[in-house]
């Protein structure tokens, strides 16, 4: 079977591909499809989607929600992980310490970023998040905390 990443650059050098992928992502791990999840980029230490502003992500006053930004974030992450974490080992993660720093009024595009020196790390992880509005406010920022282990 396939890698993520491995169905990822295939699947995305087809026409509609980055569409396609999303639909399969979801399937995967169906609580994204919730946030209607749509994935941007998937490469080692750089996970990206978007997370769009419409009726089944708003809260009462209209902007996307605090926990579908999480959403977002934690997608992203897992592509990130996916692409990064070495052979033979497993990501979990452990944690996610986030702050809200403003409405999210936009669609949201939600980044995971590493460095080799995270991953040097482990098996303690961080993995830093953001989630941006199309205008580049910042408006939920932190970290997502893996345990990457050996597989069993």
């Amino acid at each position: 079977m396939p890698s993520t990443l491995e169905l990822y650059n295939k699947v995305t050098a087809l026409p509609q591909g980055k569409r396609v992928f999303s639909v399969l992502f979801s399937q995967k791990a169906p609580y994204f499809a919730s946030a209607h999840i749509q994935v941007q980029e998937m490469k080692p230490h750089l996970g990206q989607v978007v997370v769009p502003k419409r009726r089944s992500t708003k809260n009462h006053i209209g902007t996307v929600h605090a926990i579908a930004a999480c959403n977002g974030l934690e997608a992203a992450m897992g592509l990130l992980a996916e692409a990064t974490c070495p052979p033979g080992m497993r990501w979990l993660p452990k944690g996610m310490d986030v702050q809200y720093l403003a409405k999210s009024d936009t669609d949201l595009t939600c980044t995971a970023e590493t460095t080799v020196a995270n991953w040097a790390a482990a098996p303690e992880v961080p993995v830093s998040v953001k989630a941006v509005t199309s205008d580049g406010t910042i408006t939920v920022q932190g970290t997502i905390h893996l345990w990457v282990v050996p597989k069993k």
